[in-house]
């Protein structure tokens, strides 16, 4: 995408965030471009999912609602992919990991897909298929109940089935970070899970872009000191990092390293 648009599309996506909604030809008149340029970049933010269409203008999602699985896919692609992959490189060949629900730690399973002797465990049915006929040594699909939006096994069976296990690594996902620590999610069955993922694992993995710190969510998954490792695209707040250096999280960042703070890079 030209850098132009995608930085316009970014200020306006910041004002929507700010103010709550904007109008066509009020926009069309600060970046001094026709109104059917505005409307084109409300209706591709509209199909990524971050805003809602209105008529003469858009508004900002409610931010307690979680996105439609599909939608949130879109969202931020490539910076997923890159943490995908970075977060593959911290896990080894011939160990054992937990992914859960999440479009980021779907792209850690697709950047896993070239390791071998992997033991694989996950309540997210897109990760296992993605994984299937790969070099992994096994995978284990959790039990429990399915949830038809995103093809995640939640509730109390899928919290005891992952009690059984004691896995190397687990890499988990979140819908929000609040600048405290504090990691959060929006469905309380989810965040059970999550917490046993993490209780039952040696090394603790979160990935989640920036774009995190934008979003509210209810639910309190753990801080972000309980965790070894939070692997990112662009450095987190300062209060964020201070908290993370409290519990000697390391953060893994692509545009941490430049910032200078010890407890960023690779």
């Amino acid at each position: 995408m030209n850098r132009d648009i995608e930085s316009r599309r970014q200020s306006i996506l910041d004002l929507i965030r700010a103010q709550g909604i904007v109008e066509v030809e009020d926009l069309a008149s600060r970046f001094g471009v026709t109104t059917q340029t505005i409307r084109l970049d409300l209706r591709e933010l509209a199909e990524c999912g971050v805003i809602r269409r209105t008529h003469g203008g858009a508004r900002q999602i409610t931010s307690v609602t979680n996105r439609h699985y599909t939608e949130r896919r879109k969202l931020n692609h490539e910076e997923k992919e890159a943490i995908g992959l970075r977060a593959a490189a911290l896990i080894p060949n011939d160990c054992s990991v937990t992914l859960n629900i999440g479009t980021t730690t779907e792209q850690v399973a697709r950047a896993l897909t070239g390791h071998s002797g992997l033991v694989v465990m996950s309540n997210n049915i897109n990760i296992i298929n993605q994984l299937v006929g790969t070099s992994a040594k096994e995978l284990v699909l959790v039990g429990g109940t399915v949830r038809q939006s995103d093809g995640a096994v939640v509730g109390e069976d899928a919290v005891e089935f992952i009690s059984r296990y004691k896995m190397d690594f687990a890499v988990i996902g979140a819908s929000a970070l609040d600048e405290d620590g504090a990691v959060l999610d929006f469905d309380a069955r989810e965040v059970s899970v999550a917490r046993s993922i993490l209780r039952n694992s040696r090394t603790r993995i979160l990935v989640g872009d920036s774009t995190k710190f934008k979003m509210n969510a209810p639910v309190r998954i753990c801080s972000i000191a309980d965790l070894d490792y939070f692997v990112t695209d662009r450095r987190p707040p300062k209060s964020f990092v201070d908290a993370a250096a409290k519990g000697q999280t390391k953060i893994v960042g692509l545009q941490t390293e430049a910032s200078g703070n010890g407890n960023a890079g690779d």
